[in-house]
């Protein structure tokens, strides 16, 4: 891939950034030098603003059904680029082409959902609510909305978004992470050739000042945010305090618990998937197994073989099973937040061969510390990594105590064979994804991203039924047409 400077998309053309300063984007596995995004300045962004704001008058009059045209083209040429996107994802995230094959699937699935807006926006309806009077329910666009999305799911989790708001009437700003902008660059070159009117689609690159140019704009209605817990907490209070709707999907502290009846070899299997998966880099990730009495032996022993098998290296390696992390300042933290478990007391039960023989990519190999206090700064700290925690209590209602005194609320799983604990646990959990036997509680798109407490900020998450709420306005019509005066005309 040639070395370029990436740039902004609005009025339905490329824009050449006249930003000062630039960001470096690495190939985690390689340390080789990809491209370079540049940092937008609040004037950039808002020649952007205006761009989404100025199609939108014309965009919400394009009937709904005409809109999901170009989702249904979208969602063509997603499929006929999919191996090339995936191998992108790749190149500037670190995770496996089968990681990268499976989030753009999770993508496209989102824009087939999209495409049933024009059933999603109905909105409902009431005759005679008194003599001659009727009332209805309709749903009309924000206006100009924006996504600020982070680097573990470049493809993914613009998706939750994007599709939704432009069938719903709306015009879209995505602002991907300035480590990741490949992908969002590609995708954007594809929907270059969909024709879509310009302005309803548009894509700016930077840090801090683009971001805060979006939340202070009197043009942007909504702002929707996933990354760590103190930036979703700080984009959802200023946005709200511009009047903005807000979305902001927080970090996590996942937990699963592993009941003495529960199958251990397909519960370690499916548990080190999880942990281990993309480098730890997902707010589903498993990060703590708790197992529950008699189950301590059998597990720690599986779940301990699991992590030693699994083969790091290049993701571009079809025969690797984990990558890299996203930067050399991520794999430092990760690893001094292993030291730090260790001198709290926590035991070092697995480790894979030695990073250091993978060359000079951002590699953390899967760990598995055991017994970490409850009490221990560890047990609270999203760590992002391949990392797992195991902790061991002695009933299910220990278990559940445990995971609520965690300030996240992302998932949970349950691992059991008893259709009792189970549904113990789903009734119990204060989370907003649940799993059973299951170890990613990834809802599909036709279901909302949940997440609670400190995991989400905002009422509606996003995709299916919530991200259409989120996209429109609920305006009730009251009408009145009595009998007496038709009799008139």
């Amino acid at each position: 891939m040639a070395i370029e400077t990436q740039q902004h998309y609005y009025g339905g053309t490329w824009h050449p950034s006249a930003a000062e300063q630039f960001t470096d984007v690495v190939n985690p596995a390689t340390q080789e030098l990809l491209t370079q995004v540049p940092d937008a300045s609040a004037d950039e962004a808002e020649d952007v603003i205006q761009s989404a704001r100025a199609a939108f008058p014309e965009w919400r009059r394009v009937p709904v059904g005409t809109r999901i045209q170009y989702l249904f083209k979208l969602k063509n040429l997603l499929e006929e680029h999919f191996e090339r996107i995936s191998e992108i994802v790749t190149l500037e995230n670190g995770k496996t082409r089968n990681e990268s094959r499976g989030e753009l699937r999770r993508a496209i699935e989102n824009v087939e959902v999209a495409c049933g807006a024009p059933m999603l926006m109905q909105g409902y309806n009431l005759e005679d609510i008194s003599p001659g009077i009727d009332e209805t329910m309709i749903r009309q666009p924000l206006g100009v909305v924006a996504a600020i999305t982070p680097f573990n799911f470049p493809a993914m989790i613009p998706f939750w978004f994007l599709p939704y708001a432009i069938a719903c009437g709306n015009t879209f700003i995505l602002k991907p992470s300035e480590r990741v902008p490949l992908t969002a660059q590609y995708i954007f070159e594809l929907i270059h050739q969909l024709d879509l009117p310009p302005g309803v689609l548009n894509l700016l690159h930077g840090g801090k000042a683009a971001v805060n140019a979006l939340l202070s704009s009197p043009d942007v209605r909504a702002v929707s945010f996933v990354g760590s817990t103190p930036v979703a907490r700080y984009i959802y209070a200023q946005a709200a305090s511009y009047g903005k709707r807000v979305q902001c999907q927080g970090g996590a502290k996942n937990h699963v618990l592993i009941l003495p009846d529960a199958d251990m070899e397909m519960s370690a299997r499916i548990v080190s998937d999880s942990a281990f998966g993309c480098a730890g880099q997902r707010c589903l990730a498993v990060s703590v197994a708790v197992t529950v009495g008699e189950a301590r032996a059998g597990f720690a022993a599986k779940i301990r073989d699991a992590a030693a098998s699994i083969k790091v290296g290049n993701g571009l390696d079809d025969s690797v099973q984990m990558g890299p992390v996203i930067s050399r300042e991520s794999r430092v933290r990760v690893e001094d937040l292993i030291h730090k478990g260790v001198r709290e007391g926590a035991k070092l039960i697995a480790e894979s061969p030695s990073a250091k023989d993978l060359g000079a990519g951002n590699f953390v190999v899967p760990t598995i510390l055991d017994g970490v206090a409850p009490d221990s700064a560890l047990s609270s700290t999203e760590i992002f990594g391949p990392v797992l925690s195991t902790v061991h209590v002695d009933s299910v209602e220990e278990g559940v105590k445990l995971i609520a005194a965690s300030s996240y609320g992302n998932a949970a799983s349950i691992f059991t064979n008893s259709g009792r604990a189970a549904r113990q646990f789903k009734y119990e959990v204060p989370t907003g994804n649940v799993g059973v036997n299951v170890g990613v509680a990834a809802p599909l798109a036709y279901f909302p991203f949940s997440g609670w407490k400190d995991s989400f900020f905002g009422t509606l998450h996003g995709q299916g039924w919530d991200g259409v709420a989120f996209y429109t306005e609920e305006k009730v019509v009251i009408e009145r047409w009595p009998t007496s005066w038709s009799r008139k005309f």
